[in-house]
């Protein structure tokens, strides 16, 4: 047959001749070889940004040391108009509260008990690496306030419910409440868990102004210290925190089959004899 014929055999047959310079149809395409590529980009930047916010949040936090400092001890507007605010509201309940919270937040339970009583509960749970982030975090977040409490060494208001330490700002109390709120917040990504570590940090920043141990501006820089040191941290063992908690959430999803399938009610026998027929 010749080419003529061939090429009317091809029209015929409703399928056109493949031209000699045309790509073959199978050829792998650049998007799966970028993939792998995208993907560590992706991975990059989301650890870049926690390491970021939590350097500008310590950085915002001197910031505003050297800015109380630089005024002389004198107190800001915003310091003294809380510090006036905060008078009003004084009652029973509000130091019991204030008191309550004082224990919780600082001395040998706050900086002892509470982080050592968290991470063995996380031991428990299987989360070795995030009984060791909590710990890194509440440690690191306690060296970091003592050092800028010596550089800045801002005096505390005069009238205080509580004996304190050496040093105004930042507040020890509400970094500590800071940097657990989001240590647990990163151990266990619930909307409900950072909710109510926000509440915590809010209502310690409230009670140590109430308590006169602390200026508002110092529990802004506490604040800011904790959450960001805490972030810090969270880059560092991001990627083994990551896997544990993957590896946690399985394990809760297979509990929670077992116990689904636990209480299943199998089918019931039928009655008579072995061919399935039923006794009369």
């Amino acid at each position: 047959m010749g080419s003529d014929e061939r090429d009317a055999a091809d029209a015929s047959d409703g399928v056109p001749a493949a031209s000699p310079d045309a790509p073959p149809t199978d050829a792998p395409g650049p998007g799966p070889a970028l993939e792998p590529r995208l993907e560590r980009r992706a991975h990059a930047f989301s650890r870049r940004v926690p390491l970021v916010a939590g350097l500008v949040a310590v950085g915002l936090a001197a910031l505003l040391g050297l800015v109380v400092t630089i005024r002389n001890g004198i107190l800001v507007d915003l310091d003294e108009e809380w510090a006036e605010e905060i008078l009003t509201i004084h009652g029973p309940f509000g130091d019991f509260l204030a008191l309550t919270m004082n224990w919780l937040g600082g001395g040998v339970v706050g900086v002892f008990i509470i982080p050592v009583l968290v991470a063995v509960l996380l031991l428990v749970s299987r989360r070795p690496w995030g009984a060791l982030y909590f710990i890194v975090a509440s440690a690191a977040s306690a060296l970091v306030v003592q050092l800028l409490k010596e550089l800045f060494g801002r005096a505390r208001p005069e009238d205080m419910m509580v004996t304190s330490d050496y040093g105004s700002f930042p507040s020890g109390h509400v970094a500590n409440a800071a940097t657990i709120a989001v240590a647990l917040g990163v151990i266990v990504p619930r909307v409900a868990v950072w909710i109510a570590g926000a509440c915590y940090t809010v209502l310690m920043a409230i009670s140590r102004t109430y308590l006169g141990a602390h200026w508002i501006t110092d529990t802004i820089g506490g604040a800011l210290v904790g959450a960001g040191v805490a972030l810090v941290v969270w880059t560092v063992l991001a990627k083994p925190l990551e896997r544990e908690r993957l590896a946690w959430g399985e394990r809760r999803a297979d509990a929670a089959r077992a116990r689904a399938e636990a209480h299943v009610t199998p089918p019931a026998k039928p009655r008579g004899g072995g061919d399935g027929s039923t006794t009369l």
